[in-house]
């Protein structure tokens, strides 16, 4: 049977900088193409998908530092072998709109451990043994919802905070939620202010807060 065709747009070597894998030492893949819109999205690059972006893969698998619209129709054949460390990330994008399973599933056979990170705004599909990561978006400009089959996926919920408003829309959202889920609370764009929310009500609730360490360590 054929593999599966997956846009990619990069894939990279770093540290995984936020949640329970902080500090891991990972590969990212990258997917293309996200409907939700995030206003302060910082892979806007990796939304649109036009046939006219699309590049050889040894152009897109070169990818460095850059950080453009590019995309490489890729089997799970030809992208295994890019795979450097034991850890993978699948992002985007928007992966949870592509059939992983057959992606998560070689990389475990493959003594990867798998992560993906998602929205929460479709049914996912992947390996019961991949580590999801929701971080659920509400009320974005492209109006897709937050789906309760995502949230009960979920191995960890990462909640984007601003404002109060922000954790009042997450507790909404709980009910839906694996009850064995770990629960961080980011603050948005890393602001001060929204650091020391996120430390007053993770103290009050019981969870914890995800600093987007990769930052202050200035790696990707």
């Amino acid at each position: 049977m054929r593999s599966q065709l997956l846009p990619v747009n990069e894939v990279f070597s770093t540290l995984q900088g936020e949640g329970k894998y902080t500090g891991t030492p990972s590969t990212f893949i990258r997917l293309q193409m996200c409907p939700v819109g995030c206003p302060w999205c910082d892979t806007k690059y990796s939304w649109s998908f036009d046939l006219e972006n699309e590049r050889s893969r040894s152009e897109v698998f070169a990818k460095t530092a850059a950080t453009n619209e590019t995309f490489a129709l890729t089997t799970v054949e030809q992208l295994l072998p890019e795979v450097k460390e034991r850890h993978v990330v699948i992002t985007g994008g928007e992966p949870g709109q592509y059939d992983l399973r057959e992606l998560t599933e070689a990389l475990i056979q493959s003594r990867h451990t798998t992560q993906l990170e998602t929205s929460g705004t479709f049914d996912l599909r992947v390996d019961t043994r991949t580590w999801v990561t929701v971080s659920p978006k509400v009320n974005m400009p492209g109006g897709l919802s937050v789906k309760p089959s995502a949230l009960r996926r979920a191995n960890e919920i990462k909640h984007v905070v601003g404002k109060r408003s922000d954790v009042k829309v997450l507790k909404s959202l709980l009910a839906d939620t694996n009850p064995m889920a770990l629960i961080y609370l980011q603050p948005l764009s890393c602001s001060r202010k929204a650091t020391d929310l996120c430390i007053e009500i993770a103290g009050k609730e019981g969870w914890k807060v995800s600093i987007q360490t990769h930052r202050f360590i200035d790696v990707r």
